[in-house]
């Protein structure tokens, strides 16, 4: 079994013998394209590893001796163009499957990979373009992506080449048709161009509430930590088929779409879509004999507002879910509709999955779990002080005595941002929570989100699970607008369910809810029904904007 090169035990009896004998065995050299694809490719090449299927009902199916095929004729076609080891190149390709090629190229060369989003703006890319000097984009050929990037190009000295995916257009390089007369032979690089652990394989862009998004530098043992991700949090199958919903450009991607569902022997399903359907990613998981699935919350509160009864589910055992905190309201209707208990996690684009519900432990509904093996993690008062059980503080892990597998190497090119959260053999991770007598974590909210009102400090995610109790409401954000007697008082923005609509009656019922199942203190003074809320490309709710709009 291929897990078996790189962990030294696989079977484990409980949450406390895994985390006392799992560990990961790091080779010389490890690079995923060859060390895993390639290797799969040889012993088992005709395992499934990639299934697409797309919302116009096209499928295609990549075993991995296809993928180290496409992959290496990939990674001819770069290097013609003179793409070598080191050089950034940011790939802008939704759900395509050519991403998966991309990806595996650019690690062979030993090139460093940008995953992006489509959503950028002309000024987001030149920024990108000069923060990493990117020397090439791979961009799904769509008009106000490459749009975007062609009015970037001037203000970008060190982008020399655009290459379109699924289309032409003047100026661009045509994948399909250079990818067709690319050598299909790529050796493995020697000498001076083999990659080393130590080299950067991934850049991301991660935005923070101020200033320019900051770039998350990952080495070519990131994937190896993913084995966690996937094999135990996750809890993927050798032969099954894993669906984790996310575009490319979003780090959950690589959570779930290719490292460690792969090196657990999973084949990875990718829906690409641009409209979000509940009732179509139903279809989907149903028709497809999906195994297991991570999703956003967002995506389950969708869910569990259909019928679930008209989907044949059987072929789904496991489901995981991140990106945000999971109302217990959420977890207890998909409970009931599907008898799969949702088993919580948690990251950043930082890390890997760092705490979670993993299989040995009793999920708590709106509880993260415990740490994970490797992961020395604690939560800290103001004074730096480990905080009691039942006290809130923030969430650091501690590397004094070695860095997870998988952990980032830092922010690339600003040192003084990596000092400001990583210091003194601690990181701090910005997010806030606390740890019951049982050492469950419980996500309170990032520092910033956290509202200070007449002296008392209020979690936004409390507020919210109240509120997702209360069936009129769809899906909510709690947010801290100012006040100058109070210092903050509560807002709730809400969209609410079919059949409710706004009213001075229904804003009274919500605000009394609140203080039945929190507290008094706790209720929202504020209540803004809207039609949608403003979301990131992964789905989280982004309450810097509501913020932003409150503070005009």
């Amino acid at each position: 079994m291929l897990l078996d090169k790189f962990v030294t035990n696989t079977q484990f009896t409980s949450y406390d013998d895994f985390v006392q004998r799992f560990r990961i065995n790091v080779p010389e050299n490890f690079n995923f394209a060859y060390d895993v694809v390639d290797y799969l490719a040889k012993t088992q090449p005709d395992k499934k590893a990639l299934i697409w299927c797309n919302e116009a009902g096209k499928e295609a199916t990549f075993t991995f001796s296809e993928l180290k095929y496409y992959s290496d004729k990939t990674a001819n076609f770069f290097r013609s163009l003179g793409i070598k080891k080191g050089d950034p190149v940011m790939l802008i390709l939704k759900r395509r499957y050519e991403f998966w090629f991309c990806i595996l190229a650019l690690h062979k060369i030993g090139a460093i990979c940008i995953p992006a989003t489509h959503l950028l703006t002309d000024k987001d890319i030149v920024y990108r373009n000069n923060a990493a000097d990117i020397k090439a984009i791979v961009a799904v050929a769509e008009d106000e992506v490459m749009d975007h990037i062609d009015r970037a190009q001037d203000d970008s000295p060190s982008l020399l080449y655009k290459i379109s995916v699924n289309g032409k257009r003047p100026g661009w390089y045509d994948f399909s048709k250079e990818l067709k007369r690319a050598d299909e032979h790529f050796e493995r690089p020697t000498g001076e161009n083999t990659t080393s652990n130590d080299d950067i394989s991934l850049l991301y862009f991660t935005s923070g509430t101020t200033g320019h998004p900051k770039m998350v530098q990952h080495d070519f043992t990131y994937p190896l930590g993913h084995i966690i991700t996937a094999g135990y949090w996750q809890n993927v199958e050798d032969g099954g088929l894993h669906l984790t919903v996310a575009d490319t450009g979003w780090a959950k991607a690589v959570w779930g779409k290719i490292y460690g569902q792969w090196l657990c022997g999973s084949a990875v399903f990718v829906y690409d879509y641009d409209k979000f359907e509940p009732s179509r990613l139903l279809d989907v998981i149903s028709s497809h004999k999906i195994t297991t699935f991570c999703a956003p919350p967002t995506i389950y509160r969708f869910l569990i507002k259909e019928d679930l009864t008209k989907y044949d589910l059987s072929s789904l055992k496991y489901a995981v879910v991140a990106g945000e905190p999971l109302n217990p309201e959420v977890y207890n209707q998909f409970f009931k509709a599907t008898g799969l208990k949702l088993m919580e996690g948690y990251g950043q684009t930082e890390l890997t999955v760092a705490v979670a519900t993993l299989p040995w432990l009793e999920p708590k509904p709106g509880s993260m779990g415990k740490p994970v093996p490797g992961y020395h993690i604690d939560i800290l008062d103001d004074n730096g002080n480990p905080c009691e059980a039942g006290e809130e503080g923030q969430i650091v892990v501690y590397t004094d005595q070695e860095k997870p597998v998988g952990m980032f190497d830092g922010y690339y090119r600003d040192m003084e941002k990596t000092k400001s959260v990583w210091h003194d053999g601690i990181y701090y991770t910005g997010d806030m929570a606390w740890k019951d007598e049982d050492g469950y974590f419980w996500f309170v909210g990032r520092a910033d989100d956290v509202i200070k009102s007449s002296g008392y400090r209020i979690g936004p995610f409390e507020v919210e699970s109240a509120l997702m109790e209360h069936p009129a409401v769809l899906e909510c954000a709690i947010t801290g607008v100012p006040h100058p007697i109070r210092g903050q008082v509560v807002k709730a923005t809400i969209v609410l369910s079919k059949g409710y609509a706004p009213s001075d009656a229904l804003k009274k019922e919500l605000q009394d809810h609140v203080k039945r199942v929190t507290a008094p203190y706790k209720y929202p003074r504020i209540v803004d029904f809207v039609e949608k809320l403003p979301k990131t490309i992964s789905g989280k709710i982004r309450r810097v904007e509501i913020r932003k709009n409150d503070d005009m």
